[in-house]
């Protein structure tokens, strides 16, 4: 359940944000998307967002046989999905005017309503609005409001599983929103992803997306401070993930992300901590959980303290190293508390 919004006023407005607005009732129904053999339909994909996330879910898109139509302010983010297949345009208005299907993948919520802002007045009545970014809930509701204002439909569906399940359409996606939204968007998140979870209605994608991110953050730091008992007591990192993830310490940021090198050959210890999923994006979204914390007047101790370190070893190391690699930082200070 997610929990009310202060900003937003009494439930009876959320509810109406499930309400499809009159201008997109009286709209003539599309063809559907499946031929009657029950083949996808191609649809016209406006992706606006081609950064480390957004260009390898374009390509997914493509590769599955969409036609894409993607755009993003930095030159070298379009030249690299065209390089892999997306065709790029020079603005999102022009990506967005023949588009079935809007997704965007942008840094912050600021950024997603002031996409709407532009591109809202020059859609098709109707256009479905995908958006894919980590933003705040009351973002994310707001979003929802100003695209059902304009005669659009809206999901927002923020993503889990880093650059590498990007590359590999393996990410999973939390959405919120209506049923009709996401059973219609379902087909293109699962081009990109390997599960996709209707997880409520406007803002609710987002909710569940910084309750996971709550959960991994605490649980890495809590993996990373055994693996520096461990070396304090002489135990070697394989003997203790061996104990660990055949145990009840084993979790995603163990067995998967370990956060020191040898046990886990894939994870990114193993490679100097080149991001996965880089530090910075780890701070910004424990910052969007701690906030929600305090709006709902959770009592939150272990999330409000990751929040926190990962804040300050983010402001070290930004989007140059894997959220993992918050162990050196434990170890240093490990170091300095026994001098």
């Amino acid at each position: 359940m997610v929990a009310h919004d202060p900003r937003r006023g009494h439930r009876s407005g959320r509810r109406a944000l499930l309400r499809t607005s009159r201008r997109a009732r009286t709209r003539p129904r599309r063809s559907s998307r499946h031929h009657r053999g029950g083949g996808l339909v191609s649809r016209t994909v406006a992706f606006i967002g081609l950064g480390h996330m957004g260009g390898p879910m374009a390509v997914n898109l493509t590769k599955a046989g969409h036609r894409v139509l993607g755009h993003d302010l930095v030159p070298a983010a379009v030249e690299a999905a065209a390089r892999s297949g997306v065709k790029t345009v020079a603005s999102a208005t022009e990506a967005v005017t023949p588009a079935d299907v809007v997704v965007s993948m942008l840094p912050a919520g600021h950024h997603v309503l002031g996409l709407y802002d532009d591109i809202l007045t020059t859609a098709r009545p109707g256009t479905l609005f995908v958006d894919c970014s980590t933003i705040d809930v009351a973002d994310a509701r707001a979003a929802h409001e100003r695209a059902l204002a304009a005669g659009m439909r809206a999901l927002d569906a923020p993503v889990s599983g880093g650059v590498v399940g990007a590359e590999a359409a393996t990410l999973t996606f939390m959405a919120g929103g209506g049923e009709g939204e996401f059973t219609e968007a379902r087909p293109l998140l699962e081009a990109m992803g390997k599960k996709a979870v209707h997880c409520g209605g406007p803002g609710a994608g987002q909710a569940a997306k910084i309750c996971n991110n709550m959960i991994l953050g605490v649980s890495m730091i809590a993996v990373s401070e055994a693996f520096v008992l461990g070396e304090s007591l002489g135990l070697s990192h394989q003997a203790l993930y061996d104990v660990a993830s055949t145990a009840s310490g084993q979790c995603w940021a163990l067995s998967v992300n370990c956060p020191v090198p040898g046990p886990v050959p894939t994870s990114p210890a193993n490679r100097d901590y080149t991001p996965g999923f880089a530090a910075a994006l780890m701070a910004k979204d424990l910052g969007l959980a701690a906030n929600a914390v305090h709006e709902g007047g959770v009592h939150a101790e272990l999330g409000l303290r990751a929040a926190e370190l990962y804040a300050a070893y983010a402001e070290r190391v930004g989007a140059t190293e894997d959220f993992s690699g918050i162990v050196r930082t434990i170890r240093d200070r490990s170091g300095e508390a026994a001098t």
